[in-house]
């Protein structure tokens, strides 16, 4: 029995979906527009925004239709909560990001939301996100959301076990609330 019990403290201490009291290193992300002026002109670096939650979203290489439409989905949330930055990363070159863009619905009253690319899946690896997920004959990252507090600290994360198992958005800002309130 005991075995069993710090197998299962063990399990529940490396599980990726736990809160991490962990402060999280800065880092910076380049943004990818449509055009190369919105490239150069936004840059998010996390030190900038002392005092805001930040969501990274981790949006799986190539093309996932599941990807368009939780990012649409989040990009509505993140009109109405000015608050809370939201940044949707994904690891693919400029070329194959800005395409991937144009696909995108446009949602009237919502600014089509920034894309930033994370070259080598560098920031997902910092992150521990697990990149074994077999999709469109690629070895990628799993579809994954971290959540940093106005401290720099993890609050939590999701990780999905397809690129279909993404945090239900209404689970999200349910569990946001939970974890910021005093």
């Amino acid at each position: 029995m005991k075995v069993f019990a710090l197998a299962l403290v063990s399990c529940l201490l490396t599980s990726p979906q736990l809160v991490s009291a962990q402060s999280v290193e800065n880092f910076s992300l380049e943004a990818i527009g449509e055009d190369s002026k919105a490239q150069v002109e936004s840059k998010f670096e996390l030190k900038d925004h002392k005092g805001k939650t930040v969501v990274l979203h981790f949006l799986l290489k190539t093309e996932c239709p599941f990807c368009l439409k939780y990012t649409n989905q989040y990009a509505q949330l993140a009109a109405a909560t000015p608050d809370v930055i939201h940044l949707f990363i994904k690891p693919d070159s400029e070329k194959d990001i800005r395409s991937w863009v144009k696909k995108m619905v446009k949602i009237e009253g919502v600014n089509q939301p920034t894309i930033y690319r994370d070259p080598g899946a560098k920031l997902a690896k910092l992150f521990k996100i697990p990149d074994d997920y077999q999709f469109h004959g690629q070895s990628v990252h799993y579809p994954a959301l971290v959540v940093i507090d106005g401290d720099g600290k993890e609050m939590f994360r999701y990780v999905g076990k397809s690129n279909s198992d993404r945090m239900p958005k209404d689970e999200f800002v349910k569990k946001l609330e939970t974890m910021t309130a005093k």
